[in-house]
């Protein structure tokens, strides 16, 4: 988990540790650590100052601060769920992928949300940027600034690179060649968003190269278990537009074939297409 654990009350650690035994699959705690209440225990987690990197706040730095953070997070989950996707862990990062569900004006909202976790070798986080699509909160996207630097040297392995090359020239053909049949795409807006199989792909990478070519993006760090692969980028061109920089991050699972198994992606910008996607 993102936290250090002995920080926490036994109680609040045992109803967390209860979670992970409950579930077959690797959790992303992150959110169960701030439902506990226990902020000063999530600030400890931090080596120095906490800092987090939200869409709506911006960075919160800062004991105060992180503390407004969490008590407006806790409000905002409510009575929320938690659907945990996927978790990819290095020594020095890891990355959590959830869909919060979440009660909303018309019915329930779901949210699919990426956290990436910076932390050092003995475990204390330095960093934490989360990601996530305003639109299926508010209909509607909102710019996301950059939160890294581009890294020109930076390269993907195996097929997660042919996919990266495939959507900067904007290769329909070799993109839907890089997923295995039953591979998908989700889009960040997530929920009936998700194109599966050949001719889903295809349909739905015409349709984000309908603007004269491909999505060219800067690329900013890479993690990767050998499994998973995560991309966090900048978008600053959509086929033949160019865009103010935005933050993103994108989430490549292989599958057994070596090929993609899913493209989940976790980003709020606006394709200049004339119509949402």
């Amino acid at each position: 988990m993102p936290w250090v654990p002995e920080l926490f009350s036994a109680p609040a650690l045992a109803r967390l540790q209860d979670r992970l035994q409950q579930d077959e699959v690797d959790m992303v705690p992150y959110y169960a650590g701030l439902l506990t209440g226990e902020t000063d225990a999530l600030i400890q987690s931090f080596a120095g100052e906490p800092e987090v990197h939200y869409p709506v706040r911006g960075r919160v730095k800062g004991k105060r601060a992180f503390d407004a953070y969490a008590a407006a997070t806790m409000a905002w989950l409510g009575e929320a769920s938690i659907e945990d996707v996927g978790l990819l862990r290095t020594e020095k990062r890891s990355v959590g992928e959830a869909v919060l569900h979440l009660d909303g004006d018309d019915g329930q909202v779901d949210l699919p949300v990426a956290i990436v976790a910076e932390q050092r070798s003995d475990g204390w986080i330095e960093e934490v940027r989360i990601y996530y699509s305003s639109w299926p909160l508010i209909g509607r996207h909102v710019h996301r600034p950059p939160l890294l630097q581009p890294d020109p040297e930076l390269r993907e392995a195996d097929i997660v690179g042919e996919y990266q090359r495939a959507l900067g020239a904007g290769d329909v053909d070799a993109i839907v060649a890089a997923f295995q049949p039953d591979g998908y795409a989700r889009e960040p807006a997530g929920g009936e968003h998700v194109h599966r199989g050949p001719d889903g792909l295809r349909a739905f990478y015409e349709h984000l190269f309908s603007n004269g070519g491909g999505i060219p993006l800067e690329h900013c760090s890479v993690t990767d278990d050998g499994r998973v692969c995560a991309l966090e980028y900048n978008v600053v061109r959509w086929g033949m537009t160019d865009l103010r920089p935005e933050a993103g991050v994108a989430v490549y699972v292989r599958g057994e074939s070596g090929k993609l198994a899913a493209a989940r992606i976790y980003d709020d910008a606006d394709p200049p297409l004339g119509a949402a996607t």
